[in-house]
């Protein structure tokens, strides 16, 4: 049964686009790279496809087939996965040791490493020093908010969730109603998650006294500790401090709606501020690190690797997919798309002149705590958080049955990963 299903996927991976089984060509003389990337915007994948074209002219011999699937990379991945046929060079989006690390080549050797920002060391190096991906840039998530709309009512950044709610509290008086205090795309749910994710580290790991590391790790965790958050979301639609359409406003709408000075806080950053700028250069967007949830704990970070270039340990052109991500890594180069994504770079040497540069030279004394479900939950809970969080604003569950979903989900998948590794053996 494994030998027809390790067949099944060979021959799936064959009709997808970049397999190497498309792109062995023993009687070629020009070497081809298949690279497959996360890169969701448009004038984010044209910087890197330009530098994918800048790379070819100096190694004319080398040949760089860049692929953005968008919505379908992951299914993708896992497919190429399962067949043990990954492109040569891909993005491994949060995941270079839990989900990709055995793919991977060990980058460790490469100079650039000497650079690699402390900060990334938890999501990219091991204890015996292998780098499992290079980063093109590094995530620094908060909160973006309307700069302008804050001094204009007097209002200081949140450092605490208490500061936060006291916060959309006054935005929502002061502005009489006409400014939505804290905006969800919830159309996506991604914007639910991102909302559970972000707090879930000050409120379960950051604070000594309210630390659950050990109790998600080993699946003992009661997700009663969770219900804080799904009942401060509830707390805030109550009091018509998120946008009536939380669960059906589009991501499309926020930069059009914020240059119009009628958003104060949203969860969405990277090219915001200035996209906003672009339509009124009056309304200056900033952003603000995650504010603390327990009382004398600090407002934390929420990051670690965005995108970023694996090599697959097993590519026939290993030694040229290498040279590419040196060629990536390379100060100028590293620099170019970094600014193209508005975040800072994954090397120390690497300095950004990006939108919110003085944002987070303000906060650089703050420390990054990485993604929580890239540490601590099982892989799939991401969209579980999404649609829970959709459901709860629907009114369809309440936060303690949302706990209750989250607990069953957790435990579901956890088993569910087990097993697939047991059977992987």
């Amino acid at each position: 049964m494994k030998r027809l299903l390790a067949l099944f996927l060979s021959f799936t991976c064959m009709i997808l686009p970049g397999c190497s089984a498309e792109q062995s060509g023993a009687g070629e003389k020009q070497k081809t790279l298949t690279v497959y990337s996360t890169i969701s915007s448009d004038s984010e994948r044209a910087v890197f496809r330009k530098l994918a074209d800048s790379f070819q002219k100096e190694h004319p011999d080398i040949q760089v087939n860049v692929h953005f699937p968008g919505n379908d990379y992951e299914n993708m991945m896992r497919v190429r996965m399962a067949a043990d046929d990954m492109p040569d060079l891909f993005d491994t989006h949060g995941w270079a040791k839990i989900r990709y690390g055995e793919y991977t080549a060990d980058l460790s050797g490469m100079s650039w490493t000497k650079r690699l920002d402390p900060n990334l060391n938890s999501m990219l190096k091991d204890a015996k020093g292998r780098i499992y991906a290079f980063p093109l840039n590094q995530a620094k998530d908060g909160l973006a908010y309307n700069r302008t709309m804050l001094e204009k009512y007097g209002i200081k950044p949140p450092e605490s969730m208490d500061d936060f709610m006291k916060a959309l509290r006054q935005i929502k008086e002061k502005s009489g109603g006409t400014v939505t205090p804290f905006w969800f795309a919830g159309y996506e749910k991604s914007s639910f998650a991102q909302y559970y994710d972000q707090f879930a580290a000050p409120l379960l790991i950051t604070d000594p006294a309210h630390r659950y590391k050990k109790q998600l790790l080993n699946g003992t965790f009661r997700w009663t500790h969770f219900t804080y958050l799904s009942d401060k979301l509830k707390e805030m639609q109550k009091e018509n401090l998120l946008n009536i359409d939380a669960v059906t406003a589009k991501r499309s709408q926020l930069i059009e709606l914020m240059a119009q000075n009628k958003i104060a806080f949203t969860l969405q950053g990277g090219t915001l501020g200035q996209d906003v700028a672009q339509i009124n250069p009056k309304v200056k967007v900033g952003i603000i690190p995650t504010p603390a949830v327990h009382k004398g704990d600090a407002p934390v970070w929420i990051g670690g690797e965005r995108y970023t270039l694996a090599a697959f340990k097993d590519s026939p052109r290993l030694k040229e997919a290498k040279q590419f991500i040196a060629f990536m890594a390379r100060p100028e180069h590293a620099k170019s798309i970094a600014e193209a994504t508005s975040l800072p770079a994954g090397l120390v040497n690497v300095q950004t002149d990006i939108f919110y540069a003085n944002d987070y030279k303000r906060y650089q004394h703050i420390k990054v705590q990485p993604y929580f479900d890239r540490l601590y939950l099982p892989n799939g809970m991401w969209d579980v958080m999404g649609t829970a969080g959709q459901e709860l604003m629907a009114d369809i569950l309440t936060p303690a049955e949302i706990s209750a979903k989250l607990g069953r989900e957790y435990k579901r998948l956890r088993l569910q990963s087990d097993s697939q590794g047991a059977e992987k053996e």
